[in-house]
């Protein structure tokens, strides 16, 4: 039993690996574009990229999540061949200098994310679309048999701050990934990690509502990512910025982890550590 979450211990399946999320694991955000919402997480260059995975994995990050899209709002659309190429550039740097770390990529298109397991041996996808930007992808993920992160979005990047009536956003998306995660088991798809996309077709007052429900989530017993790393449901609220939101983080992930979270997807990966080492440390003494 897993005592900080009080729900049975979960595992999934990495390379090969059977890899337990007890205690939750951190997962470093690289992102390969030039219009990512946090500037500090960009890199344009082979150095940044090295520099960057390098960070990552040094801080105690156990996954690196690359993506070569920005899924801010009113980010601009790229081409499936630019994506590649972005993507192709970084993993052969990361791969050459960590050929065994776990990498997730941030993709919603099924062709980018079999390139980039066939071709880099990635390590899972991580699709903010849930499968509705790309109708090949539940068919890919299942094909390559590997974990699928499954994020709650409506619309797309451009547009999805267009969709934020919900009756009950709590009810919605609990009948949302039970439909969607009942589709992948059919199919075959065994790990399936659940993201409820704090910031994506959702108010402020709605992301605030999804952390404070988030164990919630857990009736599905399937892994729980949380992703609010430096996201405007902080610095809007607090008339700030992206660049000084790492205390609302730090706060978000903890609520987040007391909350039922197996990952956080962070920029800041050594302040994720060591929230998952006292968080751990305070709910397991005694």
């Amino acid at each position: 039993m897993d005592i900080i979450r009080n729900k049975p211990v979960l595992y999934i399946n990495l390379n090969g690996d059977l890899v337990a999320l007890n205690p939750p694991l951190v997962m470093g955000i690289l992102n390969v574009t030039p219009d990512s919402f946090y500037a500090g997480s960009r890199c344009r260059s082979e150095e940044a990229v090295a520099l960057r995975a390098r960070e990552i994995v040094e801080q105690g990050g156990t996954i690196i999540d690359i993506g070569a899209y920005s899924s801010r709002p009113q980010a601009d659309d790229i081409s499936q061949e630019e994506e590649i190429r972005r993507l192709s550039g970084a993993l052969k740097i990361i791969r050459t200098m960590y050929p065994d770390v776990y990498i997730s990529v941030d993709t919603f298109r099924a062709d980018v994310a079999r390139h980039c397991v066939e071709e880099f041996g990635v390590s899972m996808i991580n699709d903010i679309s849930g499968g509705e930007l790309d109708n090949k992808m539940f068919d890919t993920v299942a094909d390559l048999q590997i974990p699928y992160i499954l994020m709650h979005m409506r619309g797309t990047p451009q547009i999805m701050q267009r969709y934020t009536d919900y009756d009950n956003i709590v009810a919605d998306l609990l009948t949302y990934f039970s439909k969607k995660t009942d589709k992948l088991r059919l199919m075959g798809v065994n790990d399936i990690i659940l993201d409820p996309g704090f910031g994506f077709s959702k108010t402020l007052d709605d992301n605030y509502l999804l952390m404070n429900r988030l164990s919630d989530f857990q009736t599905f017993e399937l892994p729980l990512l949380s992703g609010i790393s430096r996201k405007s449901m902080i610095y809007r609220f607090l008339g700030t910025s992206p660049e000084e939101s790492l205390t609302g983080t730090t706060v978000l992930n903890t609520l987040s982890l007391l909350g039922g979270a197996d990952i956080l997807r962070v920029h800041d990966v050594r302040e994720a550590v060591e929230t998952v080492k006292i968080v751990t440390k305070t709910l397991t003494i005694g």
